[in-house]
């Protein structure tokens, strides 16, 4: 079915968010088509549609990298404009036919980047029809929610996915030591007596991951890493020279182990929420460039999975509403830039997919947020957009609203309050 031609779109008397920029510019943006065409100094033609940003950051649409369902509404009032969707469905994307689906199931306001199982049904033993599954558009590979337990098969996966040059994400969570843990061995949870692994489940996961990208040259990216110890095995192989890059949510950024009083199953999370010690080193590395990406890490769960006992409860947050007013947190701290955020947000999170978007440059899809990074506001898990709102963050005061959204020049989301 073919679209109606729009009218050119200018957006004028805004802040822009540029590559290598560290902090907003004066201007405006105008598209032709579904294409960015001008960005600066924008003259609307007579015929053009004019939006008056009034001041308003004209940013990026944002790239959640990992979610864990197609949540429109949610997506939209957080100003993200495509996501990478992780194998986790049911049944798993591990079949070409499931990721053409998953490619086309947000479309047209919303782009789906599907993440191919990496392994059949998720089970971590027989690698699935990855070719296939490119070819019928997965971006790049995941583990899903699993660390791939036999390192033979990892070796192989790696060996496989380097030679398509696709990224695989990984889980770094070793399950011989995390077993049916649901906490981060310390104080906490030997208070409230949960089932606790120690942190060093992720470094050692990691470890092993690395030496394997030594042998094979595969791109790998560690979608969570919450822990000092892995944080530094991150850094230390930027350094080297690996081709690694490493993710986070706000959760392990704002969140320390404290947040499981009083069993608040909201709190309960993949991987688990850890020390203060582990918060700060996580800060830390957003700060000095050893974080790459920061997600939502969307999973909406309703009551029959959250109104358990903390031990039963599934684990996961609504995060897509709250990915840009938590983040932007961190510009107003000092900690770092708006354009830095923005690299974490959208920028670079496009790049690992292969696709062009995460940045205002010409040429690129017109997927542009307008933005008030002050506005307040405060979350309520009862009154989200998304399909559930299993939040850590209820009733937090925060601040920075999506004001608007196209999606190719097409202004799919508008609010006001």
């Amino acid at each position: 079915m073919s679209k109606t031609p729009l009218a050119p779109l200018s957006i004028v008397n805004g802040r822009l968010i540029l590559p290598g920029e560290g902090e907003p510019v004066e201007g405006g943006i105008r598209v032709l088509g579904d294409r960015i065409a001008e960005i600066g100094r924008i003259t609307p033609s007579a015929d053009d549609r004019v939006h008056d940003a009034k001041g308003a950051l004209i940013a990026p649409g944002l790239v959640d990298l990992g979610v864990f369902a197609i949540d429109l509404p949610a997506f939209h009032f957080g100003g993200i404009s495509r996501a990478a969707l992780m194998p986790d469905q049911n049944p798993p994307l591990d079949h070409p036919a499931r990721v053409r689906f998953a490619a086309y199931s947000g479309k047209p306001d919303f782009w789906v980047h599907p993440l191919a199982a990496a392994t059949r049904d998720l089970a971590g033993a027989e690698m699935a029809e990855i070719a296939l599954m490119q070819e019928a558009g997965a971006r790049a590979v995941a583990t899903g929610r699993r660390w791939i337990v036999d390192t033979g098969v990892m070796h192989r996966l790696m060996q496989y996915c380097a030679m398509l040059d696709l990224p695989l994400i990984v889980h770094s969570q070793d399950h011989g030591l995390s077993g049916t843990a649901v906490a981060t061995s310390g104080e906490m949870a030997t208070r409230l007596g949960l089932p606790q692994a120690p942190a060093e489940a992720e470094s050692i996961a990691i470890a092993r991951d690395l030496a394997l990208v030594r042998m094979t040259g595969c791109k790998v990216h560690f979608r969570q890493v919450t822990t000092r110890a892995g944080l530094a095995l991150i850094r230390a192989a930027k350094a080297e020279g690996l081709s690694v890059t490493a993710g986070i949510t706000p959760a392990h950024l704002f969140l320390s182990d404290v947040a499981l009083g009083g069993f608040r199953t909201f709190a309960r999370l993949s991987p688990p929420l850890r020390s203060e010690d582990d918060r700060q080193a996580a800060l830390e590395a957003v700060k000095d460039g050893t974080i790459d990406v920061i997600a939502s890490g969307h999973d909406p769960r309703g009551p029959e999975d959250k109104r358990l006992p903390f031990a039963d409860a599934a684990p996961g947050m609504a995060g897509a509403e709250t990915l840009l007013p938590l983040s932007l947190g961190l510009v107003r701290d000092g900690l770092i830039s708006t354009g830095r955020l923005f690299d974490l947000i959208a920028a670079n999170p496009a790049k690992l997919l292969g696709v062009q978007a995460g940045a205002l440059r010409t040429g690129h899809e017109a997927d542009i947020v307008l933005i008030d990074p002050d506005r307040p506001w405060q979350v309520d898990s009862g009154k989200m957009a998304a399909a559930a709102g299993n939040t850590p963050f209820d009733k937090l005061p925060v601040q920075g609203r999506c004001l608007a959204l196209f999606k190719g020049g097409r202004l799919v989301d508008q609010r006001s309050g």
